[in-house]
């Protein structure tokens, strides 16, 4: 048990778990007072009692009308006006909100609440010299290679539209109008117009498509189809429906030739073949990230195996809201907002662990880091926003600003430390390359 005294504070911290300290906090009597003595004032400036004049209303009578609400916000405003210097006395470092356990203050008297503490937990580093990772070997082979290409040629094919008296067959792209019904009345979202739809996608129900095939440009076809049983929409499921469609234009889609031209037009490439090497390389490149993050991946797991220690709840909390929020962000306006709270209320039970591991690593890496005095210097914060301004195309400045200037500088910072403490631990441990993908 530590103590600790000032003016108009006293705390006494005591440790409960290595990870959680209750300080027991006791404000002056004088500082409530005052606190009182500032609430009544302030209330009887905005309080409109029934026989006196504004502002003239006597503490006796606003106390008996609102003694019970003064009091409730007076324990908020007494823990708002003294936590902070409590916990600086007690000298722990809270790295979350404390749960506060107050009685109701009373007008001259001392007033006494608990606070409990998460803290960070003291971390014994095991011998880090015999680590297990793994890292997956990086190679592009000639098929992967010639892969790559094709899904490039593809992305940049061109459509053609085919003759009038062309029939829809399999790869075709169809423009067409079409309205289906169900019991003779059409539904919501069976219509459109101008609608393109690549025979063989399996974008419709099925039977939709199959019954497309043969259809020619300018024809109007009719047919059955079958809603599944397990439809999203549950007043269409297993029905029968009717579309008529109107076939506007039938195209395909018709690849670039593989040449020297084809290269030029991705690209500042001459030919073909500085094409497949710049390809080439820009798949290596993926996969060394993605080697270097199986290989962190299996470092850290390897450290947490061995680092035995208690991860404070509140930090797994503040992670978690922290990946909601951003998932929240993300998806606003893009999907409804009631099925976006189901999604987030899902997500909240599944992310839990997923928080708790990436708190561990955090606390893990800000070990490593500290142990074997790993900084980062205000040179290599520089250079990292020097190059995120230049991926991004914005001047160092605007992304500064962007991103709240010091708070981006302490964010680098953190990043490349752990960046850091990451290469220390990869130097040090036995890394087995593997042939996995």
């Amino acid at each position: 048990m530590t103590a600790a005294k000032a003016d108009s504070i006293q705390v006494q911290s005591f440790e409960e778990t290595p990870i959680l300290h209750r300080l027991e906090i006791e404000v002056d009597g004088q500082q409530v007072k005052r606190a009182f003595d500032r609430a009544y004032k302030d209330l009887a400036k905005q309080a409109r009692v029934k026989g006196f004049r504004p502002g003239k209303a006597p503490r006796s009578v606003l106390d008996k009308l609102y003694g019970a609400s003064v009091v409730e916000q007076l324990e908020h405003t007494l823990v708002a006006e003294t936590l902070a210097d409590a916990i600086e006395q007690s000298g722990l470092e809270a790295v979350s909100e404390p749960a506060i356990e107050a009685a109701a203050p009373r007008d001259g008297e001392s007033f006494s609440y608990i606070a409990r503490i998460d803290v960070k937990p003291k971390i014994d580093l095991p011998d880090l010299a015999d680590l297990a990772a793994k890292r997956p070997k990086v190679e592009v082979g000639e098929e992967e290679l010639i892969a790559e290409i094709e899904s490039l040629r593809e992305r940049h094919a061109s459509m053609v539209e085919e003759p009038e008296a062309t029939a829809i067959d399999q790869g075709h792209t169809v423009t067409m109008d079409f309205v289906g019904r169900v019991d003779g009345k059409s539904f919501e979202g069976g219509s459109a117009q101008g609608f393109e739809l690549e025979i063989g996608s399996g974008r419709f129900i099925p039977g939709f498509e199959e019954q497309l095939v043969g259809a020619k440009s300018g024809e109007d076809c009719e047919f059955q189809v079958t809603f599944p049983e397990d439809y999203g929409n549950a007043e269409l499921a297993g029905k029968d429906a009717v579309f008529a469609v109107h076939v506007a234009a039938v195209k395909r889609r018709v690849l670039p030739e593989l040449d020297d031209e084809f290269a030029k037009d991705l690209g500042d490439f001459e030919t073909l073949k500085d094409l497949r090497n710049s390809v080439r390389q820009d798949m290596i490149k993926l996969r060394e990230r993605n080697a270097d993050q199986e290989l962190h991946r299996t470092l850290l797991d390897s450290l947490i195996e061995r680092a035995s220690f208690d991860v404070p709840p509140g930090m797994v909390e503040q992670q978690l809201q922290h990946q909601l929020r951003s998932a929240h962000d993300r998806f606003a306006g893009a999907i409804d907002h009631d099925t976006l709270q189901q999604q987030l209320e899902q997500w909240k039970g599944q992310w839990r662990e997923s928080a708790h591991r990436k708190v561990q690593e955090a606390l893990l890496l800000e070990a490593v880091a500290r142990t074997h005095e790993i900084k980062v210097s205000p040179e290599e914060v520089e250079a990292r926003i020097q190059e995120m301004a230049e991926q991004q195309g914005v001047d160092p400045a605007r992304l500064r600003q962007q991103h709240g200037g010091d708070d981006l500088e302490r964010a680098l910072e953190g990043q490349l430390t752990d960046e850091k403490a990451l290469e220390f631990l990869s130097s040090q441990a036995r890394v087995e390359e593997t042939t996995d993908t």
